[in-house]
């Protein structure tokens, strides 16, 4: 029994690892994606972070602002990378490809969770970026090998989440024009309903109810922790990583249910 229950798990593994390996193949073909993807969180840390940090308009304790907002950027760029993910999905239902992935053995929960594995790791380029416009700017990064493989695993959990709540939306909208306008809807509320660019404390009370309902607000918290040195947790890392976790489960059983209606 304990055998099979091994065996199944791991083949599941496996077989997400496979459907990530085919998603990351297509970036042989256009590493324009991730250069354009750079500057947006360029933008960000150059001229929102500098300016905001020399007016002093947000107290942010005993953290300089752009060391607050850095792990901000990174949350909000693997956001932005992740919730688009979906739009990829529809171009394989277009092209037939989702129908060959439902007729093969694959489990749908594998199909997804390699996706979202997928992105995960695409927006490791992302960490990459802000880490060096960041140490450029003098902010204090904490350097730790464990701090840095918390925020790998972070950037990747949250990628994972992100891309899953985009395959959602592409299984129920089906098309393009539909998917952009719901995730350019998404995107600004769970940006600016977080705590990527100032405190939670700060914010009204409704507000506040908002950003602890917030995905993106645990991201930013569990990466600011591991990220910048003197920086803490204020919700707590273990409950960081346990919504963070448990949320991508539950969504990714939700699109593993969803996911052939996409080929109807």
């Amino acid at each position: 029994m304990v055998n099979a229950v091994l065996n199944n798990a791991t083949g599941f593994i496996y077989k997400s690892l496979v459907i990530a390996e085919f998603e990351l193949r297509k970036l042989r073909h256009d590493f324009t994606e991730l250069i354009t993807r750079a500057l947006q969180p360029a933008l960000w840390l150059l001229i929102f972070g500098q300016v905001f940090s020399k007016s002093g308009a947000i107290k942010t304790g005993n953290l300089p602002y752009l060391d607050f907002i850095a792990p901000g950027i990174l949350a909000q760029s693997v956001l932005f990378i992740a919730i688009f993910f979906g739009i990829n999905v529809i171009w394989e239902r277009d092209l037939g490809i989702v129908q060959k992935f439902l007729a093969s053995p694959t489990p749908r929960g594998a199909l997804v969770l390699g996706k979202g594995l997928s992105a995960g790791i695409r927006s490791l380029s992302q960490a990459i970026i802000v880490y060096s416009i960041a140490a450029f700017l003098g902010v204090k990064i904490n350097w730790s090998p464990f701090a840095i493989l918390n925020v790998i695993v972070i950037v990747i959990l949250a990628a994972t989440l992100f891309a899953t709540i985009s395959l959602i939306i592409a299984c129920v909208v089906k098309t393009r024009e539909r998917f952009m306008g719901v995730g350019q809807l998404l995107t600004m509320p769970l940006f600016f309903a977080s705590n990527a660019i100032y405190p939670t404390a700060m914010m009204p009370d409704w507000l506040k109810v908002l950003s602890h309902c917030n995905p993106l607000t645990y991201v930013v918290d569990a990466l600011r922790s591991f990220m910048v040195v003197g920086s803490a947790s204020t919700i707590g890392i273990a409950t960081d990583y346990a919504v963070l976790t448990l949320s991508t489960i539950v969504l990714i059983s939700i699109a593993a249910r969803l996911y052939p209606r996409l080929a109807i």
